[in-house]
């Protein structure tokens, strides 16, 4: 069985490749997002039993504690729209499998992310150190509540649904920065980016309509 696992695992190559063609197809465009996604092996951080799955770009999958590994078309639309050239230090809420911590790290200079299920953050950190993935810093705690310790930061990814922007993470971002998360009810969201110009304004834009699950924290939903 471990044989086959390991097997089923090293043929993705090609299906990945797929479907990053077809995120292109459908209209991204940013070409280090593009490669990012193709180099970042999604059956790698997702239950063995799900991998047939892992390079359909629309599926959102299970990872336990009942939290998702979010769709690679929203991974890359998040990503796109973060603007990152690469040399920015980027705050994730919510690291849940890894996966947009892993196509981060390949995008920015550093990534410090924040789970608070203690199952998850070992997890996640355990396959980013398989993939190799050394600039991503995997802490336990209260994403809400952002990281004033690493702040400022010039880009922060909320990847779950709150009532609205967390105060802190508003206060976290640097002049230029951008904010992207998906925020409103908890049947629907828009996906928001807020922007801060180097005077300390703030604009908002919304991308579109998502759901996520829910943000738990201070500044998010009650638990």
């Amino acid at each position: 069985m471990r044989g086959s696992a390991s097997t089923a695992r090293s043929e993705q190559v090609i299906p990945r490749r797929r479907m990053v063609e077809r995120l292109a197809a459908d209209g991204l465009s940013d070409p280090r997002v593009l490669a990012a996604l193709e180099a970042v092996p999604r059956h790698r951080l997702i239950p063995d039993a799900l991998s047939g799955n892992a390079y359909d770009e629309n599926a959102a999958l299970p990872i336990g504690e009942g939290q998702t590994i979010s769709a690679p078309a929203i991974v890359a639309a998040m990503s796109a729209a973060l603007e990152l050239r690469g040399d920015e230090e980027v705050l994730e809420i919510g690291t849940g499998s890894g996966y947009q911590a892993a196509v981060l790290a390949r995008l920015a200079a550093r990534v410090v992310s924040i789970e608070r299920v203690p199952r998850l953050a070992a997890s996640a950190r355990s396959a980013l150190d398989r993939l190799g993935v050394s600039n991503v810093i995997v802490y336990l705690g209260d994403g809400t509540a952002g990281r004033p310790s690493d702040a400022p930061f010039d880009a922060i990814v909320v990847t779950a649904g709150g009532p609205e922007v967390p105060p802190p993470l508003i206060e976290q971002l640097a002049p230029g920065g951008r904010l992207v998360g998906p925020f409103g009810t908890r049947e629907e969201q828009q996906l928001l980016r807020i922007r801060r110009a180097e005077d300390g304004s703030l604009s908002r834009e919304v991308l579109g309509r998502c759901r996520f699950v829910d943000l738990l924290g201070t500044h998010g939903w009650a638990a």
